[in-house]
């Protein structure tokens, strides 16, 4: 008996020391798998931080790139002529004009009285303080030209930008954005207040301030036609419109008598916007602004469009050879980008509590969205359609001169946002319905909407909300 407990002690004791063991090797290895996890966590950690860094860096690449693009895209759109000096003083000699005879120009000289007629804008805070106090005290020659050339010198001439010889005569002059797509709120009087990019400068006759010119060979070799004629058909646009494609098809009236100009539209709210003009075909806001610099404004750069090759329909743009522009300099190209994102970083200006009915426009809104069924084009919140965002003429109930002068041959649906800067004028590209109201009725006929006068008004009080 004896010796067989010590054999189960023995046998007891070895198995004990077996799971000992075997408990001492998987506390080894449980320690071990947490040191190797911890491990794999850890780096895992790390790389997770250094790609949180990296996206980090990069995040800020592009925040400084937008803030960059911003800047310069506003000193572009403000001030940058894009070389077409050589048009509008070269060519047109506008600097001689504004100047006058006794300034060692020709003609009676452009007096900032003459200027702000003709729609010019001034820049409040690129006046010095003590010439603001010279103005009001009266002690400013409002009548004199040497008076506009300081304010030219100043940068404070909406879209004009000058350059002066060293004894102080008027150099040369060109045009920027500015000069149609940029307004003024009047705070120091009317004409004269603090910049507002991007809204459309209604009062702006820019047909007047081309006949200011002492030289119209230009247009009149473009046109193939005679000076009388130029005269004619400049002097009909009138405030706030210009005929961006004159120079493309040579038309300078409508078939039924009236000026083929149409109103300058807003450059604000067009982000997320995809045909940018009146029109459809001509592309977006940096097509259009390449177009505009290159052909309208006169300036120094590269511009390629097939389309106006087409002698049938474009048969001035394709005799001067517009469908393949390309000048010896490109005073353009390299600004496009940053003028493009600059332009889709303004917003449209949102209307004042008190200059609509609350509590009509809330109402105005459910019939916009339902029985007038306006937002089936005017999507909101671009209130224009995603995508191409056309129309032919019979969709809208209009004529379709305007439409046939474009790629598509359409109209654009025009983003409704910030209506109320631009009610000078009237609505429709050329500004054939004075009032908002007559836009509605005339929809309210086309399309047979049957809404009662009181829906016509809330409506209104709507669009004047947005």
């Amino acid at each position: 008996m004896n010796g067989k407990n010590r054999n189960d002690k023995t046998n007891s004791l070895i198995s004990l020391a077996k799971v000992i063991k075997l408990a001492v090797i998987l506390v080894f290895v449980a320690f071990g798998f947490g040191f190797l996890t911890k491990g794999i966590w850890s780096q895992s950690e790390r790389t997770n931080k250094e790609r949180d860094q990296k996206e980090t860096s990069f995040d800020s690449q592009i925040s400084n790139n937008a803030q960059q693009m911003i800047a310069e895209g506003r000193r572009i759109f403000r001030f940058d002529t894009f070389g077409d000096k050589a048009f509008w003083t070269d060519k047109l000699k506008l600097h001689q004009a504004i100047e006058g005879s006794k300034l060692g120009g020709v003609g009676p000289g452009v007096s900032p009285k003459t200027a702000l007629s003709v729609g010019l804008k001034v820049d409040m805070d690129a006046l010095p303080e003590s010439l603001v106090q010279q103005i009001k005290a009266g002690k400013i020659d409002l009548d004199d030209p040497a008076t506009t050339l300081a304010l030219i010198k100043l940068d404070a001439v909406l879209g004009m930008k000058g350059s002066f010889n060293s004894n102080g005569s008027l150099k040369s002059v060109g045009l920027s954005c500015a000069v149609c797509h940029s307004n003024v709120d009047d705070a120091f009087m009317p004409g004269v207040g603090h910049r507002l990019d991007g809204w459309a400068n209604r009062d702006l006759n820019s047909g007047a301030i081309i006949l200011l010119a002492p030289d119209l060979s230009a247009f009149t070799k473009l046109l193939n036609t005679d000076e009388a004629t130029v005269k004619k058909v400049l002097a009909a646009w009138g405030p706030g419109k210009f005929d961006a494609e004159l120079n493309l098809d040579g038309k300078g009236f409508r078939p039924d008598g009236k000026s083929a100009a149409t109103l300058i539209p807003p450059a604000f709210g067009l982000a997320g916007v995809n045909n940018h003009t009146w029109t459809g075909g001509w592309g977006t806001v940096t097509y259009w602004n390449a177009f505009v610099a290159n052909l309208e404004m006169g300036g120094q750069g590269v511009f390629f469009d097939e389309r106006l090759n087409n002698a049938a329909q474009y048969p001035v743009a394709a005799r001067a050879g517009f469908g393949n522009k390309r000048s010896g300099a490109d005073m353009i190209t390299s600004k496009l980008a940053a003028l493009h994102f600059y332009q889709l970083a303004i917003p449209a200006p949102i209307p004042s509590e008190d200059s609509y009915d609350r509590a009509a426009a809330m109402r105005g809104e459910k019939i916009f969205n339902g029985k007038a069924n306006c937002a089936q084009c005017h999507v909101p919140p671009l209130f224009t359609e995603p995508g191409w965002n056309t129309h032919k003429a019979t969709d809208i109930g209009i004529d379709d001169f305007q439409a046939n002068r474009s790629p598509d041959k359409t109209y654009r649906t025009s983003p409704l946002r910030g209506l109320w800067t631009h009610t000078k004028g009237g609505f429709y590209h050329d500004g054939r319905f004075a009032t908002l109201l007559d836009v509605v009725n005339h929809y309210n006929d086309f399309k047979r909407l049957k809404l009662s006068e009181q829906e016509k008004r809330d409506l209104v009080e709507y669009l004047k909300s947005l």
